[in-house]
């Protein structure tokens, strides 16, 4: 299955790609022959991917800044004379916590990179798009984008935003022949969620290990996913392979039923 070859030589963009689910998605583009960029907001994340893979176009950028996304694709256009698909890995976990706990800055953080993000990296890739090869957009969203999360609701909300953003450009650049599909993880092993559950046990007044269990426990599978399960999906949305799929909520997250 995978000795497909769609995906060499296409020009792919990925936001937040330095590292976690971002850096495992680049390492399989990479794998696959693509030609890829990636923006970050750590530049020391970005000069550790520069030494992993010399040949990834680098570039320091916050997507949720409208003048920093139009350098970023300033810079795309000069190196890559356009843009074949694009990933929209770029998100925060958000406070954790009760409503009533979260900050009105916490909130329009955590929408501003989870959302505003995608919709200023779409919008500038969109004519792009339009003339590059089998174009393709993968909008990271999360099991939370299609469940409730009691705690997490800033989060929550930014991920049903996404799948909501991917439904509608699904039907809006269908025409074009723009490819458009959302990417759904579940918990995944790694530190950002490692992070989300000592910060969940603290604000439950529970111990790490039994909110861990949790996590682990929620999917029908018994165990987390790995960021190469995500980074697997992503690449199959963006090939060939997946020539018919579009518009859909692909979800990697070993059936989860409910969150805790």
């Amino acid at each position: 299955m995978w000795s497909d070859d769609s995906l060499n030589g296409r020009r792919v963009l990925i936001t937040a790609g330095a590292s976690g689910i971002g850096l495992a998605i680049v390492d399989a583009f990479v794998l696959a022959g693509a030609r890829v960029a990636v923006c970050d907001v750590s530049p020391e994340s970005l000069e550790a991917l520069a030494l992993r893979h010399p040949i990834v176009l680098v570039v320091k950028a916050d997507v949720s800044v409208e003048a920093e996304v139009e350098t970023l694709f300033r810079t795309i256009d000069e190196e890559f004379e356009g843009l074949d698909v694009l990933v929209n890995n770029a998100g925060v976990a958000g406070p954790t916590g009760g409503v009533e706990t979260v900050s009105l800055a916490d909130w329009q953080r955590t929408l501003s990179v989870n959302i505003t993000g995608q919709f200023l990296c779409t919008r500038a890739a969109v004519h792009r798009l339009r003339a590059g090869k089998s174009p393709a957009i993968v909008n990271m969203s999360s099991s939370a984008g299609h469940l409730g999360m009691p705690g997490r609701t800033p989060y929550s909300a930014s991920k049903w935003a996404v799948t909501g953003f991917t439904k509608s450009l699904a039907l809006e650049l269908g025409p074009s022949g723009i490819r458009v599909n959302a990417v759904l993880p579940g918990a995944v092993e790694g530190p950002r969620i490692r992070s989300v559950i000592a910060a969940k046990a603290e604000a439950l007044g529970l111990p790490v290990d039994e909110v861990s269990h949790r996590y682990t426990s929620q999917a029908a599978l018994g165990r987390m996913v790995t960021m190469n399960d995500i980074a697997n999906m992503v690449r199959f949305a963006c090939s060939d392979l997946a020539a018919s799929v579009h518009g859909q909520e692909l979800v990697v997250d070993g059936f989860t039923q409910a969150l805790n």
